[in-house]
């Protein structure tokens, strides 16, 4: 998917993001995220997007700049209440120079994964090191890879089936580079709906060598947002690195 670029997820779903991208553990996530901001004076959010974690936190009196490649999903964010408490940036997070350093940054919600490379996931965590000030913190939220799915590196799925709506999910995924391409067709009396999407997932121990590169240690991680355990089994991971 050539055409895949840093913008393009932000302009297929900004209009139905809140809507068709809930993971559920909003209230959770800023709460413990809370916790990490109180002592910040200065905090960042990588691919802030429409807003989700960052206006719930900014009601809570914490001065966020977020930072997002998408047009499209900061002004659905700037026209939600409360937007007026964010500073944004359009900046791809693989690459951006702002002119601040901040306490703490977290990056969540997989986003690490819309960077398709492991030299761009490598650049972001660089480029996040420099943005803080020493002993600050980089918190990331991730999916442990689950590739059971997959046979003969495809499959496809069915999301939605009703009388006048058939949505299905197709993915191809290649081993060696991990990536996985994505396209996600809607079917209604309207029309076809195509909304492709690329990711290139990393095990946590991969993310912990990446971080290592950029100059963050590891200092802790969680199975869920209420910092349960982190075990074989767990789904996802909520890590903390220091700088």
């Amino acid at each position: 998917m050539d055409k895949y670029e840093s913008d393009t997820f932000g302009v297929l779903n900004a209009a139905n993001y809140d809507q068709e991208h809930d993971p559920g553990t909003t209230a959770a996530s800023v709460d413990c995220l809370a916790e990490f901001c109180q002592d910040a004076d200065a905090v960042l959010e990588l691919a802030i997007g429409t807003g989700r974690v960052a206006l719930p936190l900014a009601a809570r009196g914490i001065r966020i700049h977020g930072i997002d490649a998408s047009p499209a999903m900061l002004e659905v964010l700037h026209n939600k209440p409360g937007s007026d408490q964010l500073t944004t940036s359009i900046a791809d997070m693989a690459d951006f120079d702002l002119p601040q350093k901040f306490d703490f940054a977290y990056l969540i919600f997989n986003t690490l994964f819309n960077l398709k490379t492991q030299a761009a996931q490598v650049s972001c965590l660089q480029h996040v090191a420099r943005h803080l000030n020493p002993g600050g913190r980089f918190l990331i939220e991730t999916i442990v890879p689950d590739l059971s799915g997959f046979h003969d590196g495809q499959y496809v799925k069915t999301d939605e089936l009703s009388f006048d709506d058939l949505r299905i999910e197709a993915a191809t995924h290649d081993p060696i580079s991990q990536r996985i391409e994505c396209q996600r067709v809607q079917f209604t009396q309207a029309g076809v709906t195509l909304k492709p999407f690329v990711y290139r997932y990393a095990w946590p121990a991969e993310i912990d060598l990446m971080a290592q590169l950029a100059g963050l240690r590891l200092e802790q991680r969680w199975g869920d947002w209420q910092r349960g355990a982190f075990t074989g089994t767990s789904p996802m991971h909520v890590s903390l690195y220091r700088k």
